[in-house]
């Protein structure tokens, strides 16, 4: 096909547009808009280099002069989200301004529900991810620690953010997708845990509930878990 290498490529060492012709009628804006805004409406399965063609309105085939590759093309829809993070004047509070970073990533992700599916270190060095990666290394200016062990915090971080809304997207799926409320399957399977703890037979789990009956605090969980990979980074005093 047309624009494709048998080699290693980073899109965004090439040119907009490979092949000579007439001047390029879509950025790579324009191609990674009409991919996301597929993949918003119908999920990331749906996007596909001849769905991409069709709502630019343009053959596929030109648009591999653009995108020599279904990868490349996800690449462009990551960076084009991670445009969305909007930085800020960093309060000097290096665990604030994270826990702020983590909390507008999981909204991105509950915006494009199919994002956690493309999270990975390969595209973490497009220009938005970079400007993200740059915003996220300035709060943490005040943290006395290497860069390397600073980057080590950001994608735990990440690896947090994603596994949690990853999960809360994968239950909210199967909730719409049964015929009974939420609450309703809650309920019964509170009963059923309750009839298996008055057995006797698992002590520490009946002493557990004993401590904590719930309902649990979700948003206090994602604190938490946000809160505890921050702890690890604390310098030792």
């Amino acid at each position: 096909m047309t624009g494709r290498s048998a080699v290693p490529e980073v899109i965004w060492a090439r040119p907009e547009r490979a092949g000579r012709g007439p001047r390029a009628a879509y950025s790579r804006a324009d191609i990674a808009a009409a991919a996301v805004r597929i993949a918003d409406a119908d999920g990331l399965d749906a996007v596909s280099m001849r769905h991409v063609a069709t709502e630019l309105g343009c053959g596929t085939m030109s648009l591999y002069n653009y995108v020599p590759r279904k990868e490349d093309l996800h690449e462009l829809m990551v960076d084009a989200i991670s445009g969305e993070h909007e930085p800020w004047e960093p309060t000097g509070d290096w665990r604030a301004d994270m826990l702020r970073v983590a909390q507008q990533t999981r909204a991105l992700m509950h915006r494009h529900p199919w994002l956690p599916r493309l999270m990975s270190p390969v595209y973490g060095f497009s220009p938005n991810a970079l400007r993200y990666l740059e915003h996220c290394l300035v709060c943490l200016d005040p943290l006395d620690a290497s860069y390397g062990t600073k980057m080590e915090l950001i994608a735990m971080l990440n690896g947090v953010v994603t596994t949690y809304v990853g999960n809360e997207l994968a239950t909210a799926e199967r909730t719409r997708s049964l015929p009974w409320s939420e609450e309703q399957e809650q309920a019964m399977r509170i009963a059923y845990l309750g009839s298996r703890i008055a057995t006797g037979a698992y002590p520490r789990m009946a002493a557990a509930f004993t401590q904590d009956a719930g309902p649990i605090d979700l948003e206090a969980v994602f604190e938490r878990a946000l809160g505890r990979v921050l702890d690890a980074f604390e310098p030792k005093g």
